[in-house]
């Protein structure tokens, strides 16, 4: 009795010991999986980092280099040019082309946020007839090329109104609201609780005092991502002011001055990439500080439909 007592209790035992040890390959086994996909995703980071950071690198280097070094194959200059700088801010024209991107896109930004809110405020929160409607509007706008109507457009700001040469044709039009800004606002206008415009609405405010008492207060974020998104396109817009504004010098912006800057200046890469770090030094330095309601205005977006 005693002896099958003690072979029973050795069978149990090794066979705890096996279960032991499956368990603890297991368990290994996982660990080293979780390490090997832990290492994959920071790898693709890093070289989705690198292939994006690198070429701004090159970029700022070569803008650092002196005229005949940046035609040669160095990548780390000699000198530190920093006059270069200097002398892209002080060619004639160029502060010119600032200022009228300064124009082009901070008033466009201003006008677009401005016409824009009151839209996608009743899209969002309003109920009539024809919403549906209007929002399938919005969504058809869209799509649509801006390609397909720069010949009418045209037609009509340069022939009727005589507004070529100068950039009212791109600024104008941003006072009747963007299709893309409407709706992203919307989308964002959707995530606000009825009941806080319904409370303002019983403490007798109006549409319009609840429209910027109560809703523009709570839609900072989504305000901010439609403006960076809007400021950005018209900063960088090349199409625009090469159809209205090609033919006066005095009316380009810094994207399409950037063009016949490289033309005067094809064999001085470093003046050339000093001017395009300035070009987009602003853009950089604006999405720094604002990334953080740029990121939740575009988060938020998505949370209702």
């Amino acid at each position: 009795m005693s002896t099958r007592t003690h072979e029973g209790r050795s069978r149990s035992s090794s066979s705890s010991e096996e279960s032991g040890n499956t368990s603890g390959s297991g368990s290994g086994r996982r660990s080293s999986r979780a390490v090997l996909h832990w290492v994959a995703v920071h790898s693709l980071g890093v070289a989705a980092a690198l292939f994006f950071v690198l070429p701004f690198v090159f970029l700022l280097l070569t803008s650092l280099m002196g005229d005949r070094q940046a035609l040669t194959r160095d990548l780390w200059p000699h000198t530190w040019e920093w006059g270069n700088y200097a002398k892209v801010w002080h060619t004639p024209g160029f502060l010119t082309w600032w200022r009228n991107t300064l124009l082009y896109a901070g008033v466009g930004t201003l006008l677009t946020v401005v016409s824009s809110v009151p839209v996608a405020y009743a899209l969002a929160k309003f109920r009539f007839r024809g919403r549906r409607l209007s929002l399938l509007l919005v969504i058809a706008m869209m799509m649509l090329p801006p390609q397909v109507v720069v010949i009418p457009m045209y037609l009509f700001w340069a022939k009727q109104l005589d507004l070529s040469g100068t950039l009212w044709p791109l600024i104008i039009p941003m006072a009747f609201g963007d299709a893309f800004s409407i709706f992203l606002l919307r989308q964002f206008l959707l995530t606000i609780p009825d009941e806080y415009l319904d409370a303002a609405r019983v403490d007798g405010c109006g549409e319009v005092r609840t429209l910027l008492r109560v809703v523009l207060p709570m839609a900072r974020p989504g305000i901010a991502a439609v403006a960076l998104f809007q400021f950005f396109s018209a900063w960088n817009d090349y199409f625009g002011p090469q159809i209205y504004a090609s033919d006066n010098p005095a009316a380009w912006t810094l994207s399409y001055g950037l063009e016949s800057f490289k033309g005067a200046h094809h064999t001085n890469w470093n003046l050339t990439m000093a001017a395009t770090v300035l070009v987009m030094a602003p853009v950089i330095v604006l999405f720094f500080f604002a990334q953080k309601a740029f990121v939740e205005g575009v988060t938020l977006t998505g949370v209702k439909g």
